[in-house]
């Protein structure tokens, strides 16, 4: 097997059930062991707050911290934590597939540096559809600009790699414990920079790069297809400064668009708070350094020249506003861009359930990558509450039995 065998091994997989009765076995005998605990939350919890933070989860669980973190606030709640665990094991079959089936390149370096977070994962179909270079899907992570990791995105693009039509490629970047903007967007396009300079190595078009990305992700996508003319945010990283760092396309999902106005009806996080997210990113408190937090916001560098769009925001969202994406749709389309809104009605900040929502995506980059002529739904997206997808999964397994 592949690296994509980290994706099953973790922590979230250490409970899961035995599968032979010598297995079953050992389990047991461990479970009785004096003063064991078998509840692999409450050992990770060790300040008993009912929230594990990254630091919490051993090295390798790391790198699915991304996924887990559906809420995207820096920490699992147990919900989060077991969901997320069931997750793991539906997936760790259809992974161990996806493995066969893509040639996964990790950490390569990006920006001429040490640095693990500016390193980048590549994904390649082994047997590709066409004998033309590939286009290229992008994802960046999310976790608030200080938490997260590029290896949550290689599941992202992993099945759409797996269709053989594209390669892809999961991107890290220095985070604000070590460094504020605008360093975060000068290693986006920095790795976009290296992508198109190797491009003929890995046989990949240049000029067909879509990129994706969730929630401070989201922000980060935005700004590269918003800032692609824009030289102040080039940066000067990598040893290919001679390639542009523009792309085809953008799926923004649930991505913050204008820093300033984070807080304005939202009521649930204060977004202007000096150890906010927000403020972090900006290095000060988000209303006392307004010059970097317009710098850093998509609805300040919006062109008539800016690429495509698509954008997916749940409607109750309590971290990102809705309203966010609502003023960079505008924004894009005044400037005659092309740009679609999708409101996914009912949902949270992500975690949709939804399949029209990939559906809609796959059909983007099919669009904007391939040139397919299809036509994409701007109607929005029910997503079914949390307990009503519960109770379906559940008839669905009694069926199974059945």
């Amino acid at each position: 097997m592949s690296s994509f065998a980290f994706i099953a091994c973790s922590c979230f997989l250490m409970a899961a059930p035995p599968e032979t009765p010598k297995a079953k076995e050992k389990e047991n005998a461990r479970k009785q062991r004096p003063g064991r605990t078998t509840d692999v939350f409450s050992r990770l919890d060790r300040d008993s707050d009912g929230k594990v933070a990254l630091e919490d989860l051993p090295q390798r669980a790391r790198t699915l911290f991304g996924r887990a973190d559906t809420n995207s606030d820096g920490t699992l709640t147990r919900k989060e934590f077991e969901e997320a665990r069931q997750r793991f094991r539906q997936g760790a079959t259809g992974m161990r597939r996806l493995a066969e089936e893509i040639d996964l390149k990790q950490d390569l370096p990006y920006a001429g540096t040490e640095n693990p977070r500016q390193r980048l994962d590549l994904l390649l179909p082994k047997t590709p559809k066409s004998d033309k270079p590939l286009p290229v899907v992008v994802f960046i992570h999310g976790g608030g600009w200080q938490n997260g990791d590029k290896r949550s995105g290689v599941a992202r693009v992993a099945p759409i790699v797996a269709t053989g039509s594209y390669a892809g490629a999961s991107v890290g970047y220095r985070l604000t414990d070590e460094a504020s903007w605008p360093s975060q967007i000068h290693d986006c396009k920095a790795a976009i920079r290296w992508i198109k300079a190797n491009a003929e190595k890995y046989h990949l078009d240049p000029e067909r790069i879509g990129v994706i990305g969730t929630s401070a992700g989201g922000h980060l996508v935005a700004m590269l297809g918003t800032g692609g003319d824009v030289s102040a945010l080039e940066g000067e990283l990598g040893g290919h400064t001679g390639q542009d760092s523009r792309v085809a396309c953008v799926v923004d999902m649930y991505g913050p668009a204008d820093l300033l106005t984070m807080s304005q009806g939202s009521g649930a996080f204060d977004h202007d708070a000096p150890n906010s997210p927000e403020s972090k990113l900006v290095g000060g408190p988000l209303q006392e350094t307004k010059e970097v937090a317009r710098d850093a916001s998509p609805t300040t560098h919006v062109s008539s020249s800016d690429v495509p769009f698509l954008i997916i925001h749940g409607s109750e969202d309590k971290l990102v506003p809705y309203h966010q994406s609502e003023k960079l749709h505008k924004k894009l389309k005044e400037a005659g861009v092309s740009s679609t809104l999708i409101k996914v009605r009912g949902g949270g900040h992500g975690g949709f359930r939804s399949p029209e929502v990939n559906k809609r995506i796959g059909q983007f980059f099919d669009k904007q990558l391939r040139g397919e002529e299809v036509e994409i739904s701007d109607e929005p997206i029910v997503e079914a509450p949390r307990e009503q997808r519960r109770q379906g999964r559940a008839r669905q397994k009694a069926k199974a039995k059945s």
